[in-house]
């Protein structure tokens, strides 16, 4: 009977659909399980595909991709090195499955299917895959191994099936996306399947951006005890190999490293710095431009890409007209500065000239109002996308949730661009996180140690400039209140008279919510951006662009 058992966890960052890097990635983190002495290389939830594949899974021809990649990686294992617990999707007549395979002695030993498809907020594996039976423990090397894909985990069924049928320790491979409100969720399942089955538990998470997702790793181990063995890094790739001994009848793990996930708004920008930089790499830009007004959303966006990017990736642009002040010219030129990003000026009087005289005949007799203030934006919007048809660097867009949710973003104007680091991140949040990085800095970041942003920059009133004495505030309530009621019809999907029962003025959580239903057709032709909260625009939530609907009070 064997004592002891090297198990290898590979938290690692795959591409989806590049199934040929996915496999050197695999190979390079088998060699390094291999010099750790491991037997056992286990990899996240549908790593040879990448996750989630979405509709790519209903193309037999990606189907069939992923599995002859499997059986080369099987083939692999004739060499003696360790043994792998691979995933990947895998057809079963005229179904597909989420899989995980045993990979030894140069062939698929054992194969056990996913049995809990998630078919909520931004899963829709449902559309794609088949669901398996409850599964049986994998045998390896006399040591019966648990296997839980994901979503089997949160509930207790599965873990149950396992634990009757033999199994000695449960390896969980996830595909477990962040948001800011999870918390310790996942631990917190793990606990309670520990306490049901009085099993160890591995719970191993994939890393790194996939579109609106970020997966930020932070896998981790624990004892049949339900103390915690192991917690590894967040946000990183890295190969832990653990060491686990038989106590009698039980497995355990020896005590391996700690590393601390960080308070609520490193993890936020973490996600935000990761998030970019890998939807720029894998999509093969070369860098980033976006404006730099003197504004918040501008300045963090930028200190997100240098961080993400480095500075010499940033390209940034201000682009002044007769309403920018001297204090926004002089905040922007200070944090690309401190950013230590390019900076150009390219002025728009010329452009917003050239409008009001092509448009002059059409709008004579009328009164200057948001038509004017919406050409600012696009001419802006079109000097940022011609920069980057002329040098390849992607538009980086800058609004931020409370705009996008109210509407008060400019359709082919600000909302210009190929992605938004801030899209799911509230305007209150945005001044939040500003003020964490200007005090704080990690070794994941690209940029400076410091102050990256002018500190009145986050304190001075904001505005769009767009005609004289602006501000936000004009418009819309003060952000504290609109973006409370914001989270309340977003991410609670609460009633009005439930929002007012809160303390909110009636009429303006009427208002409020008028203006979520009427951007709807905006927010569809909008950037993706980075999952933040527990409902992004997008994938969690999906509401009517034509819709009569209003919550009466």
């Amino acid at each position: 009977m064997t004592e002891k058992l090297k198990i290898a966890l590979a938290q690692a960052n795959p591409k989806l659909g590049d199934i040929a890097g996915n496999i050197k990635l695999a190979k390079e983190f088998r060699a390094e399980a291999e010099a750790d002495g491991a037997d056992l290389v286990v990899f996240p939830e549908l790593f040879i595909c990448g996750y989630p594949p979405e509709d790519l899974i209903l193309k037999p021809s990606f189907v069939r991709a992923c599995e002859n990649a499997m059986h080369e990686l099987a083939e692999l294992t004739l060499d003696g090195g360790p043994a792998m617990l691979m995933t990947g999707p895998m057809p079963d007549g005229k179904y597909v499955h989420n899989s995980v395979f045993l990979l030894e002695n140069g062939a698929i030993s054992a194969s056990r299917y996913k049995n809990k498809l998630p078919n909520y907020g931004v899963f829709d594996e449902k559309r794609v895959f088949e669901p398996g039976p409850l599964p049986g423990p994998i045998s390896f090397k006399g040591v019966r191994l648990g296997v839980m894909i994901c979503e089997d985990m949160w509930s207790p069924d599965v873990a149950e099936c396992l634990s009757e049928t033999g199994a000695e320790i449960l390896i969980v491979p996830n595909g477990s996306p962040y948001d800011h409100e999870k918390g310790d969720a996942r631990l917190n399942y793990a606990v309670e399947r520990v306490g049901e089955t009085e099993l160890p538990i591995i719970y191993l998470n994939q890393v790194g951006g996939q579109d609106e997702l970020v997966f930020d790793g932070g896998s981790f181990v624990l004892n049949s005890d339900r103390s915690l063995a192991t917690q590894m890094p967040s946000w990183k790739e890295s190969l832990l190999t653990l060491q686990w001994v038989r106590n009698g009848e039980s497995w355990q793990c020896e005590t391996a490293e700690f590393s601390d996930p960080g308070s609520s708004l490193e993890r936020i920008y973490n996600a935000m710095v990761l998030g970019l930089k890998d939807y720029v790499e894998k999509n093969g830009f070369p860098g980033v431009v976006l404006g730099l007004s003197g504004g918040i959303d501008s300045a963090l966006s930028a200190a997100v890409a240098v961080d993400a990017l480095g500075p010499e990736r940033v390209h940034c642009v201000m682009m002044p007209s007769r309403y920018t002040s001297k204090e926004s010219l002089d905040d922007a030129a200070e944090c690309a500065r401190l950013l230590g990003v390019k900076l150009d000026r390219v002025d728009i009087e010329p452009a917003v000239g050239a409008f009001d005289g092509m448009l002059a005949h059409l709008f004579e007799g009328t009164t200057a109002d948001i038509t004017e203030e919406n050409i600012q934006s696009r001419i802006r919007g079109l000097s940022l996308m011609a920069i980057s048809n002329k040098f390849g660097k992607m538009v980086l867009t800058t609004g931020n949730k409370s705009e996008m949710s109210t509407g008060y973003a400019t359709i082919y104007g600000d909302m210009c661009g190929g992605y938004s680091v801030l899209k799911d991140l509230y305007k209150t949040l945005c001044f939040d996180v500003s003020r964490w990085r200007n005090c704080h800095f990690n070794t994941l970041f690209k940029g400076p140690n410091g102050t990256v942003m002018p500190d009145n920059i986050i304190t001075k009133a904001p505005s769009a400039e767009l005609r004289e004495d602006q501000k936000d505030e004009d418009s819309l309530p003060p952000y504290e209140i609109l973006d409370g009621i914001l989270h309340a019809l977003v991410e609670e999907e609460k009633s009005y008279a439930e929002i007012v029962a809160q303390g909110y003025d009636g009429p303006t959580v009427s208002r409020i919510q008028n203006l979520l239903y009427v951007a709807e057709y905006k927010r569809r032709q909008a950037p993706p951006g980075v999952k933040i909260t527990t409902r992004n625009f997008g994938r969690d939530r999906r509401y009517p662009i034509t819709n009569g609907f209003r919550d009466k009070r």
